[in-house]
């Protein structure tokens, strides 16, 4: 893979993220509109309590409805402050990692700050599914992006802050394999 091709799949894995997340948001915003509506829809009945309870049970839903959209919209804002645009040679937030297991097979990943992480030789099972990398920008889960699964984490996660100060050539342990990190872009 060319310099052109690292950006490109770079910016690819960013703006799959963003629109995961602006999914993400609508879902939420829409959920809240609803707790709100079904709420507004409880008729009173000769057991007033079960009038104020069911819209204190809406209040709740939409309450929470908007928090997860907030906590998405702080996803968002530090996704769209990801680097994806420029090469790096260290871990930072947009940057690309690329590792082999240097246990018994040679055949691992890592991840690390804003990194994706892909596996040298086949895929291997980490967090109990296989995939070939991981992009350290936003806790977005597992998902495919162009024909690879790639595991998005939170650059907030224990393992992504343990690989911080690692470079190319540096080894760790995960999940009780050691790795090697080589490449990073």
């Amino acid at each position: 893979m060319d310099n052109t091709q690292k950006l490109a799949f770079k910016s690819q894995l960013k703006q799959f993220g963003l629109d995961l997340i602006a999914q993400r948001i609508a879902a939420a915003r829409q959920a809240a509109d609803q707790a709100q509506e079904a709420a507004n829809q409880e008729e009173k009945s000769s057991a007033g309590d079960k009038y104020e309870t069911g819209r204190a049970m809406g209040q709740l839903q939409k309450e929470m409805h908007a928090r997860q959209q907030a906590e998405h919209e702080r996803e968002h804002a530090a996704l769209l402050r990801v680097r994806a645009d420029a090469l790096c040679t260290h871990p930072v937030p947009g940057a690309f990692i690329q590792c082999q297991d240097m246990s018994s097979e040679r055949t691992g990943g890592s991840l690390s700050e804003g990194q994706l992480l892909e596996v040298s030789g086949k895929r291997v099972d980490f967090f109990g599914y296989p995939f070939p990398g991981i992009f350290i920008c936003a806790g977005l889960g597992k998902h495919s992006v162009a024909g690879q699964t790639i595991l998005f984490l939170s650059p907030a996660a224990p393992l992504a802050k343990s690989l911080l100060d690692k470079k190319t050539g540096d080894e760790f342990s995960f999940n009780g394999r050691t790795l090697r990190i080589e490449d990073l872009f």
